[in-house]
């Protein structure tokens, strides 16, 4: 593995009810399913897509909180997928978890200071009491609260002061790899700008690698540096963030882009680009696993499963078997009306079941 990479996955697969005589008659769950990855030391990773797509699943399997089913994941080189012990605390040194519910995650018989200081009294037990204290104020202060706060209870802050403790306990151990799972999904929209702009002020001051787990795009488009699509347990396009956003090549990708609400006006129905609820995951369907909602889907998706390409644009990649030929993503505009857009809908759906040629018009 290449000295740039710290966290590398490859081909990890985590199926739920597959195991125990209790379960033997349950469906089989394939929450990630063959995901490979590559993450850079230094950058702001994101795994994007709807809820139930996998991707809290597979953040879980990055920390090794969860065991894969099958594959490997390696950090800085090292297998860690069945990583026990002294092993497995080392590893809990290095990388850090940041959960979405930042109350839940917070033992509530705890003060802020213990719960701020436990990470560094287990892994720098050497450190005296004093010594502890003043690491535990400087942390609070790091994430823009004040030292007096770790006489406190969680109960006494909002949710966003929660997350911000939140945040305090990953740095303790001094991690060199924060996985954030939907972070700021908790918080009121006027607290989640803060707390974003907090995880990038950190990152960018420690060297900190991040790992950010979100449904809506609009949350990572400017904090991430590469971002990874996922659906239905597979990564469907992956490549820099600024490639994505601004030629999204996976209709499921177009759908999610179009989907982002605008303060220009309503912009472009993202239901003019995917049909239907996504599948259970217990009962994925053949071939592309998007195919039953693509307006776009021919024979060969039914039956065979795209791997992901190089577009030959950077590293911009699509598990699609005719992104190259489909047309590129409308542009949303504050002129576009839901009246255009149920048109757009409407001849997109036609055009799928009579499997005729799609063209998409730019309404000016």
């Amino acid at each position: 593995m290449s000295d740039d990479v710290i966290l590398a996955a490859d081909n990890v697969t985590k199926h739920f009810g597959s195991g125990g005589r209790w379960l033997s008659k349950a469906p089989v769950v394939q929450a990630v399913d063959g995901v490979s990855l590559r993450i850079k030391r230094g950058e702001t990773f994101a795994i994007v897509g709807e809820s139930g797509c996998g991707k809290s699943t597979l953040a879980r399997l990055l920390m090794r909180l969860l065991a894969p089913t099958s594959g490997s994941v390696q950090f800085e080189g090292r297998e860690i997928s069945a990583a026990k012990g002294e092993k497995l605390k080392a590893l809990r040194r290095d990388v850090q978890f940041i959960f979405q519910d930042p109350f839940s995650s917070l033992n509530p018989r705890m003060t802020v200071g213990q719960l701020v200081g436990e990470p560094i009294e287990v892994h720098a037990p050497a450190l005296g009491k004093q010594a502890r204290q003043a690491k535990v104020a400087d942390l609070l202060r790091s994430v823009g609260l004040r030292a007096e706060h770790s006489d406190r209870y969680p109960h006494e802050f909002s949710g966003g002061q929660r997350q911000r403790i939140g945040i305090a306990r990953a740095l303790a151990a001094g991690p060199k790899l924060i996985i954030g799972d939907e972070p700021v999904s908790a918080l009121d929209v006027s607290v989640q700008a803060q707390v974003i702009n907090l995880l990038g002020d950190l990152s960018r001051d420690l060297g900190l690698t991040l790992v950010i787990i979100a449904h809506d795009l609009g949350v990572i488009r400017h904090m991430s540096d590469r971002v990874a699509v996922m659906y239905l347990g597979r990564i469907v396009e992956l490549g820099e963030t600024k490639d994505v956003y601004a030629n999204p090549r996976h209709p499921y990708t177009q759908a999610l882009l179009a989907s982002i609400p605008s303060m220009d006006g309503p912009g472009v129905d993202h239901e003019a680009t995917v049909l239907g609820e996504m599948p259970s995951p217990s009962d994925p369907p053949p071939g592309c696993r998007f195919h039953t909602r693509c307006p776009f889907v021919q024979d060969r998706c039914r039956s065979e499963t795209p791997v992901l390409r190089t577009s030959g644009d950077g590293d911009h990649q699509i598990a699609c078997h005719f992104w190259d030929s489909l047309p590129a993503a409308p542009v949303p505009t504050h002129k576009t009306n839901r009246s255009q857009a149920a048109q757009a809908r409407f001849a997109l759906h036609r055009a799928a079941s009579e499997g005729g040629t799609v063209t998409h018009k730019t309404q000016n």
